[in-house]
């Protein structure tokens, strides 16, 4: 697993993003991604966010979750609901998996990773053109193993199609930061 230490990573996670988002800023975590941002949440789909138009400083939609929307045409909805709910000038930050690479080297697993504890953790990706199912395997000792399955598709999507897909929502000044954070960070601007 790529967060054996839960709180730490929190911490690290926020340290990182922190630099993007001014002090008193009102921030819409826009796909809380796996919870490591630990920022009290309300369900909604991101193509139709339940807020007044201007009503944030900052949207985050971190740790891979944009991706999960499989076409074009609902990322370009997601991030114009974003833009939407951003007051003129407020700031996006969006970060994926680095899909230019990945999507090059169309890797089938991940390595296992340990921890804590007993536990096994790995993927296997199954692809299908731009897009793979993800099934994560989780394996944790007790009295016997148990194994515990879930699966989820993405859209390998670009840092290019990213940006082409913000431009055309209408953020302006966009730009990608690819070592600051543990993931591609896109900063954008609304307007």
């Amino acid at each position: 697993m790529e967060f054996p230490d839960w709180d730490a990573s929190m911490a690290r996670q926020a340290s990182q993003l922190s630099e993007f988002v001014p002090a008193g800023a009102r921030v819409l975590d826009c796909a809380c991604g796996i919870g490591t941002q630990a920022l009290p949440s309300l369900a909604a789909d991101m193509r139709s966010l339940p807020f007044a138009d201007a009503s944030f400083d900052v949207v985050l939609a971190a740790d891979n979750a944009l991706p999960h929307l499989l076409t074009s045409d609902d990322v370009l909805a997601g991030l114009r609901e974003m833009r939407r709910v951003l007051r003129p000038g407020g700031r996006l930050i969006l970060s994926t998996r680095d899909y230019d690479t990945i999507r090059r080297e169309r890797p089938v697993s991940t390595p296992p990773s340990v921890g804590p504890g007993r536990t096994v953790w790995f993927q296997l990706w199954h692809w299908d053109g731009d897009q793979y199912e993800q099934e994560m395997f989780q394996l944790n000792e007790a009295e016997s193993w148990r194994v515990v399955v879930s699966k989820t598709r993405y859209w390998a999507v670009t840092c290019d199609e990213i940006t082409e897909l913000a431009e055309r929502a209408g953020f302006g000044y966009l730009e990608w930061s690819l070592h600051v954070y543990c993931q591609p960070l896109m900063i954008g601007t609304n307007g």
